[in-house]
């Protein structure tokens, strides 16, 4: 089960079952027509965080931004850690293959928490990579232009 929470005040709880009802289509990159209780809606995503599971996404000319909070994440809140163990984060890997198209930082400088430090993109989608916490970039392991892996060390703090 997922947590879905909508420009921060609405929240709703979704199940794989309860989305297989849906008729989804995508119609071209980024954009879906969905077909729910014979009530057409067109959807697109706009912009994606994926370290912190936000998306902004337009559905019928509105948009929204939507948090998604999966079992570990519900478990971690209830012990009542916002984070948890990801301030503890020393490197910054690929959540996934794709391209690095923009590195925002320099070895040596300091950042702060959500500052961005790079831009990945994954399937023509850009996915900003922010940093999990306040520190000092030690090194930079990849350069703009370069393809890598999931799980690559992009970025190491000191």
């Amino acid at each position: 089960m997922y947590k879905i929470k909508v420009n921060t005040n609405s929240t709703f709880e979704v199940t794989k079952e309860s989305l297989e009802p849906l008729d989804v289509v995508e119609t071209s990159h980024h954009h879906y027509h969905i077909l729910q209780d014979n009530t057409p809606i067109k959807a697109k995503i706009l912009a994606s965080d994926f370290n912190k599971k936000r998306y902004t996404v337009k559905v019928n000319n509105h948009t929204y931004e939507v948090d998604i909070y999966d079992a570990l994440d519900q478990q971690i809140e209830a012990l009542g850690f916002e984070i948890g163990a990801s301030k503890q984060v020393n490197d910054i890997k690929a959540p996934m293959p794709g391209l690095i198209l923009e590195i925002d930082i320099k070895e040596g400088m300091e950042v702060k928490e959500n500052d961005t430090i790079l831009i990945l993109e994954a399937m023509k989608m850009e996915n900003v990579l922010k940093s999990p916490r306040d520190g000092v970039i030690k090194t930079i392991k990849v350069n703009q232009g370069e393809t890598v892996d999931k799980n690559a060390l992009l970025v190491e703090f000191e």
